[in-house]
């Protein structure tokens, strides 16, 4: 399975948002991932589907939307509108995961969900089927510059066995928190992994 980078525009300056665009593009990454956080889902608020229409008339690389929001079905369609390439939904703010997961894919975006930390795998197994990648935070949602949690390795080597035994092979698995040049091998060589 390919490995490809989404740095997160979360720690850019917001003031030179293009800058950072820019420098991810000369940096290889493959896509640019866009935290999204409603002030409720947790604490923080960031970028809304204004910035995101921003984004995509200066860059060619896909959008990958993290949504960090406590409604996700009421949102995805204005970041699909607004150029998002791929979304996800976290499976502790959905009520009806496999409907919202349809939602994304027939606005012609990889869907994806999202589990936190210490939500069990078994959300995972369940919908693995109807989505295109899944997202295993490696830190708890919210906040930027966090420390890496390491049980998350066992973790994510978990899932990659499930949904290659599962005949899932093509559903990607993205890393979300902490990941740094230090510690990048560590996650992506075990389990095959996006970043």
């Amino acid at each position: 399975m390919e490995t490809r980078i989404a740095p997160s525009l979360l720690s850019a300056d917001f003031a030179n948002l293009a800058n950072a665009v820019v420098a991810c593009e000369a940096g290889g990454a493959d896509l640019l991932h866009v935290d999204v956080m409603d002030g409720h889902f947790v604490p923080p608020i960031t970028m809304g589907p204004v910035v995101m229409q921003a984004l995509k008339r200066i860059t060619v690389l896909p959008l990958d939307v993290h949504l960090m929001v406590s409604n996700p079905d009421h949102q995805v369609e204005q970041f699909a509108e607004a150029g998002a390439s791929w979304i996800s939904v976290h499976v502790e703010a959905c009520t009806h995961l496999h409907r919202t997961l349809a939602r994304i894919r027939s606005l012609d975006c990889k869907a994806g969900f999202v589990l936190n930390p210490a939500t069990p795998l078994d959300y995972a197994f369940e919908a693995a089927e109807a989505a295109d990648f899944i997202l295993l935070m490696s830190v708890n949602p919210g906040y930027g510059g966090q420390m890496f949690i390491p049980s998350f390795l066992k973790r994510c080597e978990r899932l990659r066995k499930f949904l290659d035994s599962s005949g899932l092979p093509d559903v990607e698995i993205e890393v979300d928190g902490g990941i740094k040049i230090d510690n990048a091998r560590q996650v992506v060589m075990p389990a095959q992994i996006s970043l």
